[in-house]
């Protein structure tokens, strides 16, 4: 394995101003992210906060061995106890084998920051990852993403819930995802892992429950010896621990959302546009109930009311059922950062582009419960490049950085078009030409006679044009054809590492490797030596 550093672009320009100019966006945020006294900095001012440490320890250990954790996990559970002990934390809701790469990168961020931290802190740091739980969106993670021929087919679970409810209470129907894990292998080539991985995903999937479940024991399956903490936001142990933290929220409701209001219409005023559903009567928080997520926002009466009026609460009677029945409630993308930072001693967060981006509005948010935002600090992002990718970029001289970034169809089709001298383009518009002043002679001796037939003739060099164009197609396809080896080449290029348009772990998963390389392989990643100001790595298989 060997990492390489790649500077591609992003279109994003807050991300790239943060990265590159910070002074520009840096009243969005308490800390910058690569000072080098960043972390001296933070541990001086988590001194001014508190968080439930020994009933957090507890409910974290209840929570992991429910996912039988390995034991790494179970002493960082333990290290947490320690007054002086911070965490490096961030979080995506949980998908299916882990979801799609860019989650994984995550963890391999979070582990790596955390291992830093500790190195220069001199006390312990502990790597949390949050698994959104309560989400709803069940389209959003019952698939996986494959290469079929030339394209990224999807895979999808036959599982289809009777009603909406989060993924931590969805019940995981376990023979609908044991054929689509079949239907999986059945698609991968076969080789010396694929019996044992096969067997193994399937036993994580029966010993799991929930989603959530399945999600977490595949984390533990790749990151056995890393230590992470896994913490589900759902988990009704968990809610009953955010019972004041909630009510905290509630009572400073107005300032929260005026704040956030305020940065996010600043944010479009300066070219940074958010994609965050904002406005002025939202309560950000979710109520639980009948097995729906309804979001509520607020009424000039002062009252709490479900965006489509499923429910009207008093804020007394919010604040009741925060302080009696919290895992009725959850948040939603403002109110989810904050929770975190009152459940956490965090040193830093790690997010990606997105979440970049939305956090840049939500100082005032913080703010506003008398906190400061942690140091957020942009996750690692990796395109995993097996020999072949390799091989072929090197056949054609084509750049890695440019092949990530915008693929390769521009340079299919010039390749192509340097297969014939002249090129068959040229020779038609040549061919076309001489036969118009062949032609001619023959039109203006029509236009002579009668209009009907110098019509006639025109439709008759027309015609010639379609013959031409039609062999022109012919023997297009017929290049094509005898060259179609190279061209296939150009495809796996674009599916390997531009797929959809896009970086690959945006679609790809972390089946293909596992199958290809072993368990082991991202935590192989963890033994390389890797920055957070670069933007991107190659990492070559």
């Amino acid at each position: 394995m060997r990492i390489d550093p790649i500077d591609i672009k992003t279109n994003n320009a807050l991300v790239h101003d943060y990265r590159n100019s910070m002074e520009r966006v840096q009243d969005k945020f308490h800390y910058h992210p690569f000072q080098s006294s960043v972390f001296a900095k933070r541990k001086e001012d988590l001194k001014e906060q508190s968080c439930q440490r020994g009933e957090l320890v507890h409910v974290l250990q209840e929570i992991n061995e429910e996912w039988d954790a390995p034991r790494s996990t179970v002493e960082n559970i333990d290290r947490l106890k320690d007054p002086e002990s911070t965490v490096i934390i961030g979080g995506q809701q949980a998908g299916l084998i882990t979801g799609p790469l860019y989650s994984v990168h995550k963890l391999i961020s979070i582990i790596d920051l955390a291992r830093k931290a500790e190195k220069e802190c001199g006390t312990p740091v502990i790597p949390v990852f949050w698994i959104a739980g309560e989400d709803h969106d069940f389209d959003e993670i019952n698939h996986l993403f494959l290469p079929k021929e030339n394209r990224m087919k999807k895979y999808q679970v036959g599982q289809v819930p009777v009603q909406k409810a989060s993924v931590s209470d969805l019940p995981l129907e376990h023979e609908a995802v044991e054929t689509w894990l079949a239907d999986l292998f059945t698609q991968l080539e076969e080789t010396g892992y694929s019996k044992d991985l096969h067997h193994e995903i399937k036993q994580e999937l029966y010993q799991s429950e929930s989603y959530v479940d399945f999600f977490a024991r595949m984390i533990y399956k790749l990151f056995r010896q890393e230590g992470v903490v896994l913490v589900d936001s759902h988990h009704p142990k968990f809610r009953k621990l955010e019972s004041a933290h909630f009510k905290t929220m509630i009572h400073n409701q107005t300032q929260i959302t005026q704040g956030v209001y305020a940065a996010w219409q600043q944010n479009m005023q300066q070219g940074y546009p958010v994609s965050l559903d904002c406005d002025l009567s939202d309560a950000h928080l979710f109520l639980h109930q009948d097995g729906d997520r309804i979001l509520l926002i607020t009424g000039e009466d002062g009252r709490y009311y479900g965006k489509q009026q499923e429910v009207v609460l008093t804020k007394e009677e919010l604040l009741e059922i925060a302080d009696q029945e919290p895992e009725r409630l959850s948040n939603n993308v403002v109110t989810r950062p904050l929770m975190q930072e009152l459940m956490f001693p965090t040193l830093a967060f790690i997010g990606g582009p997105g979440e970049i981006s939305y956090w840049s509005v939500l100082k005032p948010a913080f703010e506003a419960i008398g906190l400061k935002m942690p140091p957020v600090v942009p996750r690692l992002s990796f395109t995993f490049i097996d020999r072949k990718a390799a091989k072929y970029m090197e056949t054609f001289q084509l750049k890695v950085k440019d092949v990530i970034e915008r693929g390769v169809a521009h340079e299919k089709t010039a390749w192509l078009t340097s297969q014939s001298y002249p090129p068959l383009e040229v020779i038609t518009d040549q061919v076309k030409m001489e036969i118009e002043r062949i032609h001619q002679p023959l039109r203006e001796k029509a236009a002579d006679i009668r209009s009907d037939v110098a019509q006639l003739a025109e439709k008759n060099l027309a015609y010639l044009f379609q013959d031409i164009e039609f062999l022109e197609k012919r023997m297009s396809k017929a290049i094509e054809e005898k060259h179609a080896n190279e061209l296939r080449k150009f495809d796996y290029l674009d599916l390997a590492l531009h797929p959809g348009g896009g970086l690959q772990e945006r679609m790809w998963g972390v089946l293909p490797w596992i199958n290809q390389f072993g368990w082991n392989i991202f935590e192989e990643i963890l033994h390389h030596e890797m920055r957070f100001e670069t933007p991107h790595y190659g990492i070559y298989m």
